[in-house]
């Protein structure tokens, strides 16, 4: 996605961030295309600061592209000693409650709050039932996906992962499913209201683009700049009271949900953020597997480029 959208010329490498409007506690930043890496950082270091100055900062960032992991910034606001929001839209891949046709991302949310003596409280979600990828992987091991993550080309559920990646990469109808799953039973409206309110934050919010018209095609069919959006918060504990009662009531209510009664068969009640943390932690020492196939994609980008490649 990167490097040909570098090759392509529809994201600018080198590019710097304007901004577009701005209070004392919040701004809209025009990434001219660029990196959203890029655009993200400087976002958020800007909430930061108004935040450390105001008490709260927003930043939202119009014209920019895929940005990595959302809990990446939202995480960056807890050395300062703040609870950090990162939202983006993205590509359209979920079809509303009672749709058939795809026109809203997986608009994923993050937020992340410090805890004392725990680790912190980091929320990373899609708020489709699952990300594309999970899709990806089902596709690759020739697996049966479960009901309720994506619907085919009628709009109703389907477990053949190999269909729907079919229908969504020709536009034929049918895709992933909102969180909660199809119709209103297991609650797929409300996931679906959540996508809408990422994109009512960042794109409608930026003046940029938001569901069908992020990475949406021109009129001859031919690739646009993408116009990914994004919103970043910060929230200084200092404006709501003690910070450090703040810290001491999330981690016990953090210790409350992980004593609390398992369900039969269960042995632990996850915090959000938990496990990756110990994966992190586990991977530090042993390493970071990776998929053979990721493997060879990186093969194939580095020889494309004449990058020297090894993996140890």
């Amino acid at each position: 996605r990167y490097v040909k959208g570098v090759q392509d010329g529809l994201i600018k490498s080198r590019t710097p961030c304007s901004v577009v409007a701005q209070t004392a506690a919040s701004a809209t930043l025009d990434a001219h295309d660029g990196l959203g890496q890029v655009a993200g950082k400087m976002a958020m270091e800007m909430a930061i600061d108004k935040a450390s100055q105001v008490g709260v900062g927003f930043v939202s960032v119009r014209r920019s592209n895929h940005f990595g992991i959302a809990a990446y910034y939202a995480m960056m606001a807890l050395p300062h000693n703040m609870i950090g929001i990162s939202l983006t839209n993205s590509a359209p891949l979920v079809v509303p409650t009672f749709g058939r046709e795809i026109i809203v991302g997986t608009n994923p949310i993050s937020v992340a709050a410090p805890a004392e003596g725990d680790r912190p409280f980091v929320l990373d979600m899609a708020t489709s039932t699952v990300p594309r990828g999970k899709v990806e992987v089902y596709n690759r091991l020739e697996k049966e996906m479960p009901t309720g993550w994506a619907s085919d080309h009628t709009g109703k559920s389907t477990g053949d992962a190999s269909l729907v990646l079919h229908n969504l990469i020709n536009r034929l109808g049918g895709g992933l499913l909102p969180l909660g799953g199809e119709g209103e039973i297991w609650g797929g409206h409300k996931g679906y209201g959540l996508a809408l309110l990422v994109d009512v934050l960042t794109g409608v919010l930026s003046g940029g683009s938001w569901g069908a018209h992020v990475y949406e095609k021109a009129a001859d069919g031919s690739a646009q700049p993408a116009n990914v959006c994004h919103l970043f918060g910060a929230l200084s504990l200092d404006g709501f009271g003690d910070p450090q009662a703040f810290c001491k009531r999330l981690a016990q209510y953090q210790g409350e949900l992980r004593n609390s009664a398992k369900a039969e068969g269960q042995e632990r009640i996850f915090i959000h953020g938990e496990r990756e943390f110990e994966m992190a932690e586990k991977y530090a020492v042993s390493g970071v597997p990776i998929h053979p196939k990721s493997v060879g994609t990186m093969r194939f980008i580095a020889g494309e480029l004449g990058i020297p490649y090894t993996l140890d």
